[in-house]
């Protein structure tokens, strides 16, 4: 079989430019949007937007590729780099290394893309790892690097990268490609799109290409956009990464790669949504206990403050009675009078009747 980094004609992706006119202009004008709102929100809501998306694209892009991070582990983390207070915890080398990462990319985005940026990546999503040959560097071995999937016993080989030897000269090129594009101004979607995907083709590292290629596409977009919190796009891939594998694995036989680059949009333009949302979501909770501080009591303020850590999806299936006294360390009887009271003063709605009861924050149907 001939894999498509062997055609004559590699690394010249053909697209079909006409199919992103709609695209790119929903995402700049998507950004703008994002970015209009950024200014209208206090500065310590413009902290809490970022280490909310930063912690969220970390845990989500690792999520990926199957690896559970500690989330309070990861916002510690990333508030530290970011010179926030922090509640004092450790973190463990795996949550230590995304953030470093995504803090990074934050920081940095404007910067060209640089062969040592790259490796630096990859020591900090490494952070601890003692298995592998290379860290902070292309890989070596003379193994085929191989993208397998199926059953242990019946694995099927979908893609084969280019040999150890060949990563240097196509790490070049990919670097001068990525800067040259980013200069010349190629349309962002497009240019982020073909990014990830010609760096999944290469797969320079041992391990963490997925993290590191769903990175630079990222920067791709934070140039484009010339603001770096305009996309959640690994969180938005994590919600269906099925089909995401399936969008790469299509994406690697052929050097016409229109219907990649269509399903890549939709997800960056779903991730600006999604961000949109995080921002009025942000605001709402300022606003919210701006109105309430005053009235509701400690134990009903626990409350509201573990709903609102639950993020724009909320608390799985509604928080119900029995949820409140958990949380709040109550007797039944005070969780029954505490919720009546939040209720009647529309700091929850109430939902069904019984022991399907359960309570919503009243600001969740402004955001949907």
């Amino acid at each position: 079989m001939k894999w498509i980094w062997e055609e004559q004609n590699w690394p010249q992706f053909t697209f079909d430019a006409t199919a992103f006119t709609h695209f790119e202009r929903e995402f700049h004008r998507n950004a703008g949007l994002i970015i209009g709102s950024l200014k209208a929100v206090s500065s310590d809501e413009v902290d809490e937007l970022r280490v909310t998306l930063l912690s969220n694209e970390a845990i989500d892009t690792s999520k990926i590729e199957g690896e559970v991070l500690d989330r309070d582990s990861v916002q510690s983390s990333i508030r530290k780099q970011l010179g926030l207070q922090t509640d004092g915890r450790k973190t463990g080398p795996k949550e230590t290394g995304v953030s470093h990462m995504m803090v990074d990319l934050h920081r940095s985005y404007e910067e060209p893309l640089a062969e040592e940026r790259l490796f630096s990546w990859h020591r900090m999503i490494m952070n601890g790892r003692i298995d592998l040959e290379v860290v902070g560097g292309y890989r070596t071995h003379t193994d085929p690097m191989q993208i397998v999937s199926g059953r242990l016993d019946m694995p099927k080989v979908f893609y084969e990268a280019p040999p150890s030897r060949r990563l240097p000269e196509e790490m070049k090129n990919y670097i001068h490609w990525f800067n040259q594009a980013a200069q010349e101004g190629m349309p962002t979607i497009v240019h982020a799109g073909v990014a990830h995907l010609y760096f999944e083709l290469i797969h320079p590292f041992e391990d963490g290409n997925g993290r590191i290629g769903r990175i630079i596409a990222e920067k791709a977009l934070a140039i484009g956009a010339k603001q770096s919190l305009i996309t959640s796009l690994s969180s938005t891939i994590e919600r269906d990464k099925k089909a995401y594998y399936q969008a790469l694995e299509r994406a690697n036989i052929s050097l016409e790669i229109t219907n990649w680059l269509i399903y890549f949009s939709e997800k960056v333009l779903e991730a600006q949504i999604h961000v949109h949302k995080m921002i009025a979501f942000i605001v709402d909770k300022a606003r919210y206990f701006e109105k309430f501080k005053d009235i509701l009591n400690e134990r009903q303020t626990k409350v509201a403050l573990r709903l609102f850590k639950e993020g724009l999806d909320g608390f799985k299936g509604g928080l119900s009675a029995e949820n409140y006294i958990r949380i709040s360390k109550t007797s039944r009887a005070t969780a029954t009078r505490d919720l009546a009271e939040m209720v009647e003063l529309r700091a929850l709605k109430k939902v069904g009747k019984l022991r399907h009861t359960r309570y919503y924050l009243p600001i969740v149907e402004n955001i949907e």
